[in-house]
């Protein structure tokens, strides 16, 4: 019967340097190139049995960031427990000008802007949350960062008020414009999305989750609502199709609100994604707001 292989307990739950494995004696470069390990990344290996996933690699890369280098953006918010990155993302890393730090699967962001106080070194060297805001804010895809940011600010980590000194001091960059779409009420990422095609269409931002409460007693939460007007939009997915008691639950809560003098519009996926059914449900969201 062959020989256990060599598995050091503190070398089993999280990537480690296996260079400072091997200077340590916890195993051999000959013991690292079996199977009992995977390397991650340039001089960082795992233990074979724990899955590869995105927080794996943030993980693998922080363990080799260059000195005045750090984690940023999503991964950064990874890193802090927000599922904010998929296996096939690169891992952000913000470093100084001239920095050549460039390993396979990390995209490094070069920056002359990078003060001591935006940045954290454990237990990983990461970008303070205002600042991981800000990295993720300056993406080029608008709606999306917005997504991104309504899951930190819903989280509080950072609050959403944290960053109105960040917006005041660069008011007309992408990322101010971001902060100032996003809005820590929303419950899921459609929802943003939804909350944005209405407002960049030029309907005054209503307010998401909203509990409608009639005579003192509660009615409904609503997706988004614009309270002067009483009016709801509610985003229809497909969740309950097939679904006979949700379908009965749902055309209560419809009546209700109706019955309380609330106009109430759904909008789907497929409204989203179709311009012209998108302009229709615009045209039926100006009469009922009387805009």
């Amino acid at each position: 019967m062959p020989p256990s292989p060599h598995r050091p307990a503190e070398l089993l739950r999280k990537p480690f340097r296996g260079s400072l494995a091997v200077e340590r004696g916890q195993v051999t470069a000959r013991q690292l190139r079996g199977k009992s390990w995977r390397r991650v990344c340039p001089d960082v290996d795992v233990d074979s049995g724990i899955p590869d996933s995105y927080a794996l690699r943030c993980q693998a890369a922080a363990l080799i960031v260059p000195a005045g280098a750090v984690i940023t953006g999503r991964s950064a918010a990874c890193l802090d427990g927000q599922l904010l990155g998929t296996l096939g993302d690169p891992v952000h890393v913000l470093a100084p000008a001239g920095c050549r730090f460039r390993p396979r699967g990390v995209k490094v962001h070069r920056t002359r802007w990078l003060p001591a106080g935006h940045l954290l070194t454990e237990p990983y060297p990461v970008t303070v949350p205002q600042r991981t805001a800000w990295e993720i804010a300056s993406e080029p895809d608008l709606i999306e960062a917005v997504v991104a940011l309504d899951m930190l600010f819903r989280d509080r980590r950072p609050r959403r008020e944290s960053m109105d000194a960040w917006v005041a001091a660069r008011p007309h960059s992408r990322a101010a414009k971001a902060i100032t779409l996003a809005d820590g009420r929303a419950e899921s990422p459609q929802e943003t999305r939804t909350r944005l095609k209405i407002v960049l269409a030029g309907f005054p931002p209503p307010i998401p989750q909203y509990t409608v409460v009639a005579g003192g007693s509660f009615v409904a939460r609503v997706d988004l609502a614009w309270p002067e007007a009483k009016v709801v939009v509610e985003y229809d997915g497909l969740w309950h199709v097939g679904d006979a008691d949700q379908m009965v639950l749902d055309r209560a809560r419809l009546n209700a609100l109706v019955s309380c003098g609330w106009t109430v519009l759904h909008l789907t996926a497929a409204d989203l994604k179709n311009e012209v059914r998108f302009r229709a449900f615009c045209a039926q969201l100006r009469r009922a707001l009387k805009i």
